[in-house]
């Protein structure tokens, strides 16, 4: 298996280096620190196939075959593209503000419709929600601004292929298309059919907590997983089957004695043997579906 890592620091832990977060350092983990990758792969790829094998006609299979859950960005950038790279640096850093106040709705259910018929009534989010789960600052430098907000359309990639679903149509100053930003929330996530790896099981298991890119040709996942700051960095594993690809995740290069207790989120690439098509994505440790967050 291929790997391809790029380095990040949740943007909560980097202030906080060398001090143990309350409820939260290590807690991903499901093996002391200093353990990690003592187990042999074995154990681990044992523990892959108990989570297969407990999704395989599962309850919690069956509500995600019913549910709606994105497996791609809900905000989409303007059709035409961007104006200039500012404007993009702008976007990707969420330095958006807006022109005056963005209007309530009485709409509160919007219909996500996929190709196959199937459609799924779900909750709808508010303009200002909206709006603010991409504008996260106001500073200085490029920005962007938005002068107005209707309700629309657009299609997303999701874990029952592509759906069209309600979305906000963002007017920006200087573009004559919309950003777009999906307005249903998703479903949520089905509780595990097994539950989590006990310690000493499956020891050495780390967490990937989120999925954040699939490959156009869907041969190839991006994942954010976790490891700690006295090791090489993490290492995903895969056991694909034809219902589920189950990612068993461990670091490299672990050392011992003292080391600063903090869990750090790394981009890990992962290669598939199939394209991800409607197969689910587990994660081990946990036996819980891995979320689309970017």
């Amino acid at each position: 298996m291929n790997t391809q890592a790029n380095r990040r620091v949740g943007p909560l832990l980097a202030p906080l280096l060398g001090v143990c977060l309350l409820a939260g350092c290590g807690t991903d983990r499901s093996a002391d620190d200093g353990r990690a990758n003592d187990q042999p792969p074995r154990a681990q790829e044992k523990r892959a196939r108990e989570v297969a094998d407990a999704w395989h006609g599962s309850a919690a299979a069956t509500a995600w075959s019913k549910g709606y859950y994105p497996m791609a960005d809900p905000t989409r950038p303007p059709e035409s593209g961007w104006h200039s790279d500012a404007d993009k640096r702008a976007y990707e850093t969420g330095n958006i503000v807006r022109r005056g106040r963005l209007p309530t709705t009485g709409i509160t259910r919007g219909k996500v419709k996929w190709r196959s018929g199937s459609t799924l009534t779900r909750p709808l989010v508010e303009p200002n929600t909206a709006y603010q789960s991409f504008a996260h600052h106001n500073s200085a430098g490029p920005r962007l601004t938005v002068t107005g907000v209707k309700l629309g359309e657009t299609t997303i990639t999701t874990s029952r292929g592509t759906a069209t679903v309600p979305a906000w149509l963002f007017t920006l100053e200087g573009y004559d298309t919309p950003l777009e930003q999906v307005a249903v929330t998703p479903s949520s996530l089905p509780g595990p059919p097994v539950g989590r790896a006990g310690r000493g099981s499956a020891d050495g298991l780390w967490s990937v907590p989120r999925l954040a890119r699939t490959a156009p040709d869907g041969r190839a996942l991006t994942v954010r997983a976790t490891h700690g700051a006295c090791d090489d960095g993490p290492v995903v594993n895969v056991l694909e089957t034809d219902e589920s690809i189950v990612l068993y995740a461990t670091v490299t290069g672990a050392r011992s004695g003292p080391c600063t207790a903090q869990t750090i989120e790394q981009d890990v690439r992962v290669e598939l043997r199939q394209p991800l098509a409607d197969r689910v994505v587990l994660d081990a440790l946990t036996a819980r579906p891995v979320p689309y967050r970017s």
